[in-house]
């Protein structure tokens, strides 16, 4: 009888430390990046278009795959990058845009905290109609200043600065 008693005291404890335990693993996982921009033109990213305006975003991991939530006023998108390198060329967080076809393109996203560089699918050159990607390609000779003509960046405000 004693023994009955101790068995199922054991077993009300056992379960509630069960319980216990999954439910402390199952609070607000830590987000492994995140931060905030601001794009002044409709930009297309990955497969998503993103009017201007304000955004957050959240790197719930930093392990493959690597998505991105984004958060802005116009709507909510999730893009995955297509490559990542464990190489920053610059010192700041940044977004890497290219100009194609006169359309704003995310092409990489670098986060020095991480010691990543995410790259993200653009569509290529290629495709355009021929007098189109002539008219956008600078000279050969042109001085390097130029050549990046079509590109920009912009300045990513991480959390904790």
């Amino acid at each position: 009888m004693i023994r009955a008693r101790h068995w199922k005291l054991f077993t009300k404890v056992s379960v509630a430390a069960l319980a216990l335990g999954a439910l402390a693993t199952s609070g607000k996982a830590q987000n492994a990046y995140e931060g905030k921009f601001t794009l002044a033109v409709e930009t297309h990213w990955g497969g998503a278009t993103l009017p201007a305006g304000d955004y957050t975003f959240i790197l719930g991991s930093a392990s493959s795959p690597y998505t991105l939530y984004i958060h802005g006023q116009a709507g909510n998108a999730i893009i995955r990058a297509s490559a990542a390198d464990e190489r920053v060329v610059s010192g700041r967080a940044q977004l890497n845009l290219v100009d194609i076809a006169d359309v704003q393109n995310v092409e990489t996203f670098e986060a020095p905290e991480l010691g990543m560089t995410f790259s993200y699918w653009t569509p290529k050159q290629k495709h355009m109609r021929s007098k189109e990607a002539r008219q956008k390609m600078a000279p050969q000779t042109a001085p390097s200043s130029q050549v990046s003509e079509n590109k920009a960046s912009i300045q990513v405000r991480t959390a904790g600065r």
